[in-house]
């Protein structure tokens, strides 16, 4: 968070906020006033002023029993103000409701952020029962569909920077990095991913790819599919499957990707 390199334009008021800001970032439960000020090598008095100030503007939240401060959502809708963000929101809400119609299933597109794959649109079940995660979760980025979708089609360069600035969620599991790769291997050879939830019984994630221009893989659409046990006829997760195959091409092609141009792209990632 401090660096050492010299600055001409130094904003030391403004690198203090950033510096909690930085460091709530890569906290799981948050800080006290105390522990945040330990962290960031300064006494409470220095930190105190702009803490309540990124309280104040909404960019930081006070929990209760034990006052932690955590990151509000602030950061994350300014996110969605910057135009490539809304354009895929915008092409990809009617597709994901269609999708969710279709399977009868919850769906949602994450991508992935900060060192971790954040859900960015979510749409439930139009069943009476589903299982959806709030828009702006956080999930982990080894153990999961979503996460193993978008490092599969990274080239080795880009996976290297997304697994150095990997943070860990609560809960997410440690992964020997060869069985890592195994998977991803796995991934990439049958085109999306597919495994149990491994929080909630009776739920498999199937992730599937968006392509942006150039082949270059910017998000994944997920469905977490929960099992029928009632012999009511719903699709089935092959069924599911290939409508997701359908719904993440059309969301793809929409924002630019060619998929005769990319061929060659892919191939070499």
């Amino acid at each position: 968070m401090n660096t050492t390199t010299p600055n001409r334009y130094s904003a030391p008021a403004l690198e203090k906020g950033l510096d909690i800001l930085e460091a709530l970032a890569q906290s799981e439960d948050g800080y006290t006033l105390n522990e945040l000020a330990r962290t960031l090598g300064r006494n409470v008095n220095e930190i105190f002023r702009m803490v309540m100030t990124l309280q104040h503007r909404g960019y930081i939240q006070q929990a209760e029993p034990d006052d932690r401060y955590t990151l509000s959502m602030r950061l994350f809708q300014l996110a969605h103000y910057q135009q490539p963000i809304k354009s895929l929101l915008q092409a990809a809400l009617p597709l994901l409701k269609e999708l969710a119609e279709r399977s009868r299933q919850s769906c949602h597109l994450s991508l992935f952020r900060s060192g971790r794959m954040v859900i960015v649109a979510q749409i439930d079940s139009p069943e009476r029962w589903s299982f959806g995660l709030r828009v702006g979760e956080a999930m982990g980025l080894t153990d999961t569909s979503s996460g193993h979708v978008i490092l599969a089609y990274q080239d080795e360069v880009e996976r290297t920077r997304m697994l150095s600035s990997h943070i860990k969620v609560e809960g997410e599991l440690q992964m020997d990095p060869g069985e890592l790769f195994s998977i991803l291997k796995d991934v990439r050879a049958k085109g999306y991913a597919s495994m149990p939830s491994i929080q909630i019984g009776g739920i498999t994630n199937i992730a599937f790819p968006v392509f942006s221009n150039g082949g270059r893989v910017v998000a994944a659409i997920n469905v977490p599919h929960i099992a029928r046990i009632d012999g009511m006829p719903r699709p089935d997760i092959e069924q599911i499957k290939e409508i997701m195959s359908s719904i993440c091409l059309r969301l793809s092609t929409r924002i630019g990707y060619n998929p005769d141009a990319s061929d060659d792209m892919l191939d070499s990632a």
